[in-house]
Formats: structure tokens, sequence, C-alpha cells
């Protein structure tokens, strides 16, 4: 799963990577699911992730996104500046015929 700030803005440095980071494996575990990898670059989020065969891949980034969004407005407020912290898009593709050992070597190449 990949998503990006709002006009690709290079915000996701310092304390709000952090802060977000914390905030993705939070939501993770409340919803049991499994983080694989993590790599947040100041434009932009990875995530390989194993979820449940009964949430949509929509709604597990509109809760991370969502949850992440709030709470990083509200403990930061220069992302105020921000009409909205991210992109209405995502990309989502699952894992299929690649190893999870693939997907996690091109993850942590992104950092």
């Amino acid at each position: 799963m990949i998503w990006c700030p709002k006009r690709r803005r290079k915000v996701l440095i310092g304390a709000i990577k952090a802060r977000l980071e914390q905030l993705i494996r939070d939501v993770a575990s409340e919803h049991g699911w499994t983080i694989l990898e993590v790599a947040i670059q100041p434009d932009h989020v990875h995530l390989f992730l194993r979820g449940d065969p009964y949430t949509a891949p929509s709604d597990i980034a509109r809760l991370f996104k969502g949850r992440s969004s709030r709470v990083l407005r509200e403990e930061f407020p220069e992302l105020l500046k921000l009409p909205s912290l991210w992109t209405h898009s995502f990309f989502v593709s699952t894992a299929g015929n690649v190893s999870h050992e693939v997907i996690q070597r091109y993850i942590e190449r992104q950092s």
C-alpha cells in the first residue's frame, strides 16, 4: 500500500515521521493486522501489510489515512497549512506470485 501527502509535499520528516509510524502500528494492532515492513519517505509512505480477508483494502487505507491525518494535524500545527494531509488516492496491490522477502527488500531500499 502506498499513499502520499497532498501535492507530494515533503512533510513526513523528523517527529512527524516518527509519530506517523507509531500511528500506523497502533491502527494495525487494533485491527489485528501484521505490518511486515513500513518505509516512510518525506513525500510518501510504503506499507507492506498482512490484513484479513474481511476488510476491503480501501477501508484499510481509509483507517490509516483518517486516523493519522486527524492526529498529526492536531499535534503538528504546521500541517494545517495543507488543505488536507493526504491525497484522496492510494495504491494497493497483493503480493501475488512475488515472495514477501522480495517486497520487503524493495521497501527497505526506499529508506
